[in-house]
């Protein structure tokens, strides 16, 4: 790597998180006095009015940067045009909730985008079953575009904690690094390290940090779609290199968190029979937060999980673990996990326990320990 090379790559990330980090106090500003905020209510754990602005600084700053700083214009024009319409119909959905199809068709829209005309696809699945390569050519695009739309779906499902989908992604793009720094692969480095950068800027006051005890921005839909989309955009394109050593299933690690969310939420919704879609406090973060944990131990114990999920993946592969056996690994941790929130009670028990946090009823009210009621007790 040559010094300007190296000299990109440290000031660029820099600058889009310096970028962002200005840029959102004066849009929030803005957002407040405009009235384009996200009321609390209902499901909705924030009791101020927060301005769903992340992702309309996040995202056009990544762009703008990553030009100047020579991402290929020829091999991301497709992810940015993408990255813009879910941009539009994020902002729109935010400020005046439109119809959910019109958010569905415009995720389709975006993933052909990006997998047919930027050629984000696989071919194959890897050897998932210890036969040989599974592929998937006859119906790559439409597997593809698929995968993608349900990635975005999970990372926007997971957008329930300060910090949390924001914190999680940069986990699973900072895995992309890794991976893309063992293979060489310039331009790859140079995207995720810029998108790394203006999340990190985001998270200065989405996550809740000393020097603030809860998050004065979110994502808002714009955002998580938009990040749904660049992990899918990195995860397609590093497994389709060939500069880059990247199974499938290792994809399927680092993604695992949000996929088994999604799954889980789906199958325990439709058994109840509502809609797959349908709003509830049944989430992988939810399980956290009722037995007992904060908001920002919750997230930093979740990005943690995903910390070890990836490195299964991505060790696991570098050391010569079969594929099927991380397949036949993976496929058993999800089924456990859809078996556990079907009954979100059993999930919330096992937490409690191994961490020793003091468990919340079903109405969020924490169970008094022992000790507590004895005290009571003897001072009445």
């Amino acid at each position: 790597m040559s010094g300007q090379e190296l000299t990109t790559f440290f000031i660029m990330p820099f600058a889009a998180f310096f970028i962002v980090v200005v840029a959102i106090p004066f849009l929030r500003r803005w957002a407040i006095d405009s009235g384009f905020v996200d009321q609390p209510g209902g499901r909705k754990q924030h009791e101020e009015p927060v301005p769903p602005i992340g992702g309309v600084v996040v995202f056009p700053v990544y762009m703008i940067v990553g030009l100047f700083a020579g991402m290929a214009l020829e091999a991301y024009w497709s992810l940015f045009w993408a990255l813009i319409l879910l941009l539009s119909v994020g902002v729109m959905d935010d400020r005046y909730h439109i119809n959910p199809w019109v958010k569905f068709i415009s995720q389709f829209v975006a993933a052909g985008l990006i997998v047919v005309l930027g050629d984000a696809r696989i071919d194959n699945l890897g050897d998932l079953f210890g036969y040989g390569t599974v592929w998937i050519g006859a119906i790559s695009i439409i597997f593809c575009a698929v995968a993608t739309v349900l990635l975005i779906n999970a990372i926007n499902l997971m957008d329930g904690l300060d910090g949390l989908a924001g914190g999680k992604s940069v986990v699973v793009l900072l895995w992309f690094m890794v991976v893309a720094a063992t293979a060489g692969d310039i331009q790859a480095l140079l995207g995720l390290t810029i998108m790394i950068g203006a999340l990190a800027g985001f998270l200065f006051y989405n996550m809740r940090h000393p020097l603030q005890s809860r998050a004065s921005v979110f994502l808002g839909d714009a955002g998580s779609m938009c990040l749904g989309l660049v992990v899918s955009w990195f995860a397609l394109k590093m497994s389709a290199s060939p500069w880059i050593s990247l199974a499938p299933i290792t994809v399927a690690w680092i993604l695992g968190l949000p996929i088994f969310d999604a799954c889980a939420q789906f199958y325990r919704r439709v058994r109840e029979g509502r809609h797959p879609f349908s709003p509830d406090r049944g989430h992988f973060h939810h399980h956290f937060m009722n037995a007992g944990f904060s908001v920002q131990r919750a997230t930093v114990t979740i990005m943690l999980i995903g910390v070890v999920m990836g490195g299964v993946g991505v060790l696991g592969v570098l050391v010569g673990v079969p594929e099927y056996m991380l397949a036949a690994l993976w496929v058993a941790l999800l089924f456990t996990h859809i078996a556990l929130s079907y009954k979100p009670e059993r999930y919330v028990t096992i937490i409690a326990k191994l961490s020793g946090a003091k468990r919340k009823t079903s109405h969020g009210v924490l169970e008094k320990s022992a000790e507590m009621e004895k005290a009571k007790r003897g001072s009445v």
